[in-house]
């Protein structure tokens, strides 16, 4: 089989917006290159092979050593989805290393309908942030252990931590939202949910505890209060219009001045 063909073949098998690289290829072309007993087949001819291709508009270069099979709409060629265009930030030999947060989550999580040009991800290392396909990518300290089970908790905790941030809403309906999002959760979500936000900071677990008591979880929230300083205080104006325990939880309300 001749290379371009094992390329060809293998791209028209590959659903729309999938990203890859060469070396999604390079294994079985350096096989293909045995067989003929070949010494120049490698990575440089696959990166010509994928090089013409992309010239030729069968599949298009997101960024450099990047190309994707391209869905085509009224508009023209669509961009892959997000997670695509930065899964190499999420992923390191089969093991997840991060995980999208941020303003993405916030419009997933039906807490904004804004859609911003940043990709937001977690990660257990902080690293500079870089520009790709148009996005700006920053990323995000996450001090639990990530793993695939947690990542959507991992997700809603974010959004709670940085709640101010969260565009195009309010505090109070973002409280809302966030309120039915953990009444939907299981026992055992809710209790790793707590859990997990141990490591986050103090406003963030009491507006979690304050979240959980709304709904009737009260038992599930000692960890968190006793995690808390007693004479700390949080300001959070608009949580009050949904969350009746804002005062256990030292929430500072500031009064509108008459």
């Amino acid at each position: 089989m001749k290379i371009t063909e094992y390329i060809t073949n293998s791209i028209d098998r590959l659903p729309k917006g999938y990203v890859f690289t060469y070396a999604d290829f390079i294994d079985k072309v350096n096989d293909i290159g045995a067989k003929r007993k070949s010494r120049s087949i490698g990575k440089e001819a696959v990166i010509k092979t994928l090089n013409r291709l992309a010239a030729s508009g069968k599949i298009a270069k997101l960024s450099k050593g990047k190309f994707y099979k391209p869905e085509k709409s009224a508009f023209g060629k669509l961009q892959p989805n997000r997670y695509q265009i930065v899964k190499d930030l999420l992923e390191e030999d089969g093991k997840i290393t991060g995980y999208l947060t941020g303003y993405s989550i916030y419009n997933q999580l039906g807490l904004t309908t804004q859609v911003s040009n940043t990709i937001q991800i977690g990660k257990n290392t902080v690293r500079p942030g870089l520009k790709r396909a148009g996005y700006k990518i920053s990323f995000v300290l996450q001090k639990n252990t990530i793993t695939k089970e947690n990542i959507p908790l991992l997700q809603i905790l974010d959004s709670i931590r940085y709640i101010k941030k969260i565009p195009d809403t309010t505090i109070s309906s973002a409280c809302k939202r966030l309120i039915e999002i953990i009444k939907e959760l299981s026992k055992e979500d809710k209790a790793t949910l707590v859990r997990l936000a141990l490591k986050y900071p103090p406003a963030a677990r009491a507006l979690l505890g304050a979240i959980l008591e709304e709904i009737g979880d009260r038992s599930l929230t000692e960890p968190l209060s006793k995690s808390l300083n007693p004479i700390t205080t949080y300001n959070l104006s608009g949580a009050e219009k949904v969350l009746s325990s804002v005062d256990k939880w030292n929430f500072v309300i500031k009064l509108k001045k008459q």
